[in-house]
């Protein structure tokens, strides 16, 4: 009788140890134990989130017991629209808003594309992840499917680097250049819409959206010299954040990660 009495509190006790294992926020479906929350401060952009999300794997992937999640952010640059980036303040807009939500304890990390990070971050901050990088030239999009050196002259081009309409007029300076501001998908629909005869991208940004189709034609560096560090992801965090450092660091890819601080 005893020995049925003590099996079934046995019994009672594993389920009650299971339950609140399953009820503890720090342990994931499944039994995983998780050691840390870690959340990434992203814009809501499609191609934000994809890189976002990308990191997030490569993180769950390298530390399966951290707990990743993503807050999605509407920058100042995302807001300001009406004029050129470089009248507002730069790319540095889209930036200090997720670093705002680092120091404040709202998100741990941020993705960056490495060519909109400034070359000097603030003190606070640490950059221990630069890697992944994609093709690092410029595209030509075109809805007819013309190379720069087929398109007509007068025809207009939309970008909204300084760097792109210089090196575009120093090839093709019959060509007319206009600002064109907004995410990737919104300055597509734009072109489309007949706005442009053509628009200046990154490659990296096109395929990883799924979108390398519309390339008609990937500028050699000779005529358009990328950004520095473009095609390449940086993941920021805060500097007095050792465990995350060491964790991101684990994942730095040293060749690219030269390249980028060579090239910035």
């Amino acid at each position: 009788m005893w020995k049925s009495w003590w099996t079934s509190v046995a019994v009672t006790w594993l389920r009650c140890a299971n339950w609140l294992k399953a009820c503890d926020p720090r342990t994931r479906p499944g039994g995983v134990p998780v050691s840390r929350r870690i959340v990434i401060a992203t814009r809501e952009s499609a191609l934000a989130l994809w890189q976002a999300e990308f990191i997030r794997s490569e993180i769950s992937r390298a530390a399966p017991g951290y707990d990743v999640q993503l807050l999605g952010m509407t920058t100042q640059g995302d807001r300001w629209l009406r004029s050129p980036l470089a009248e507002v303040g730069g790319k540095g807009l889209f930036i200090k808003e997720l670093e705002e939500a680092m120091l404040d304890g709202r998100a741990d990390v941020a993705v960056h594309s490495m060519k909109d990070v400034p070359a000097q971050l603030p003190d606070a901050f640490a950059l221990p992840l630069i890697g992944y990088r994609a093709d690092v030239r410029d595209a030509l999009v075109t809805p007819s499917g013309l190379t720069l050196d087929e398109l007509p002259a007068g025809a207009v081009i939309g970008s909204s680097s300084l760097r792109r309409q210089a090196m575009l007029l120093a090839r093709r300076p019959d060509l007319v250049v206009r600002p064109v501001r907004g995410n990737v998908g919104t300055r597509l629909a734009k072109l489309d819409a007949g706005e442009f005869d053509g628009l200046l991208l990154a490659c990296a940004g096109l395929e990883r959206l799924g979108l390398a189709e519309r390339i008609c034609e990937r500028l050699p560096v000779e005529w358009s010299l990328p950004a520095a560090g473009q095609g390449a992801l940086g993941v920021e965090c805060r500097a007095d954040d050792e465990e995350l450092r060491a964790l991101l660091g684990s994942l730095q890819e040293d060749t690219v990660a030269g390249c980028v601080q060579a090239e910035r």
